[in-house]
């Protein structure tokens, strides 16, 4: 057996599922956990109210609580499993008992954000649940597998734990209340949307699965129902599907222009006599973009360049719209405290940058910088008879092509002639005490300059 022969059966032996599975238990445990009766009707009532409290407050570890004890993923994973074995009886109980839960969820949560005291001056995790990415697409296809992988595995782990966190129904539902109890119908459609967006990819990861484990198919007894199944089936299939796809595809694009958005700004920012300091994308009715320009007004050159610039970004002129705002127009506070530091950090991380280039410089320069006394002294410690050194740095120029190499001169003032010897050593030791390539050495005596 080759090397990549070993690694291929290694490979293999590390993904192979056979043995740790147990479909029959998986589809029992499903079918098991789709009703909302008694006790699990409360749970969810209870842990919808604990959400929306964590909402109200901002409280993220509250949320995460309540996700943990909602009993939520249950219909969602039947209909998933409804799809992929051919049961139409499953799939409607699951529909059914799914409508059921999401009542349940909008009721509780819509009666709490009626009566509670609690203000929102800053819904930071509501507003979070109302604008859907393809980020919350990935998240909810994968923890959908995560989730259904766990449900087959012999040995439980806590899986079932991180992919009710990961695929976050809860608060979509509870933020859909908020809208309702506040008659915000942008919170209500937009909340609403990311928690079907999560059913869906999570019941497309259950289907997708159901179908490579190779659940046992529900068998029917009558010819003409089991035709009758397979239609209802593969209506509701390309019902889940074609959206699934459409969504990613939508939010995709949409991701990939606010991407673009933001580094046309960035790089925009700052023009002539104005700025950019604030700016608004939209989904609603194609993409678009409003941006606020404080300053002196745009000149119709430099609007039209602005907008050529935009398209480097994939941005076109009809999806950008220009709000401008001159400062005698008393915009509010503000906007001109967040305008005043948006020039401010822009100055402040311009000067830094000058005051970094300017001490690099400084620190080459430093580095450059001949230590004159000592070369000297250690100098005069090997060779007694140096007096005196000079040592310039500068350029040696041949007149032959006026070809230029940067140096070092050193003259020494002696006592007595050093030998051939000595000037050889001492230059030699002088490329290497100063890191300089060309040095120049020259003697004179001491004696010649008296006479």
């Amino acid at each position: 057996m080759t090397f990549w022969e070993k690694v291929k059966t290694q490979l293999s032996d590390i993904g192979n599922l056979s043995g740790h599975i147990d479909t029959a238990a998986a589809e029992k445990s499903i079918r098991g956990n789709i009703y909302f009766k008694g006790a699990n009707v409360w749970i969810l009532a209870f842990s919808i109210v604990i959400a929306s409290v964590g909402l109200n407050v901002n409280s993220i570890p509250v949320i995460i609580g309540a996700m943990l004890i909602s009993p939520l993923m249950g219909p969602i994973f039947g209909i998933g499993l409804g799809l992929g074995i051919n049961d139409t009886a499953l799939l409607k109980a699951s529909l059914k008992n799914l409508l059921v839960m999401m009542g349940i969820s909008l009721i509780a949560s819509f009666l709490y954000f009626l009566i509670t005291p609690l203000s929102l001056s800053n819904p930071t995790e509501l507003l979070a649940r109302t604008n859907p990415t393809i980020y919350d697409v990935l998240i909810a296809l994968f923890g959908g597998f995560a989730g259904i992988f766990e449900l087959c595995r012999k040995e439980k782990g806590t899986v079932f734990s991180g992919v009710a966190i990961a695929t976050a129904l809860m608060p979509p539902l509870c933020t859909a209340g908020f809208g309702l109890a506040d008659g915000n119908l942008g919170y209500f459609v937009g909340a609403l949307y990311l928690f079907m967006i999560n059913c869906i990819f999570i019941i497309l990861a259950t289907y997708i699965t159901v179908k490579y484990m190779h659940f046992e198919k529900f068998e029917y007894k009558d010819a003409r129902t089991a035709k009758k199944a397979r239609r209802i089936i593969s209506a509701v299939t390309l019902i889940v599907i074609i959206p699934s796809i459409w969504s990613a595809f939508v939010m995709i694009r949409e991701n990939r222009f606010n991407e673009n958005v933001a580094q046309f700004v960035e790089k925009s920012k700052n023009l002539s006599s104005c700025f950019i300091y604030d700016y608004e994308i939209s989904h609603r009715d194609g993409n678009k973009v409003e941006i606020f320009i404080t300053g002196e007004p745009l000149s119709a050159t430099e609007k039209s360049n602005l907008l050529e610039s935009a398209k480097e970004f994939g941005i076109d002129s009809d999806q950008i719209i220009i709000n401008e705002r001159n400062m005698s127009e008393n915009p509010g506070e503000d906007e001109i405290l967040k305008s005043i530091f948006e020039r401010s950090d822009f100055e402040i991380s311009k000067r830094e940058d000058t005051i970094r280039s300017l001490e690099e410089q400084l620190q080459k320069l430093k580095d450059k910088d001949i230590p004159y006394i000592q070369i000297t002294k250690e100098a005069v410690n090997q060779y007694p008879s140096v007096k005196e050194l000079y040592i310039a740095s500068g350029a040696n120029v041949t007149v032959d092509g006026y070809s230029q190499k940067n140096g070092l001169l050193v003259i020494a003032k002696t006592a007595a002639p050093l030998t051939a010897e000595q000037k050889t050593r001492i230059t030699d030791w002088l490329r290497i005490r100063t890191n300089t390539t060309e040095v120049t050495f020259y003697e004179f005596a001491a004696e010649k300059t008296q006479e």
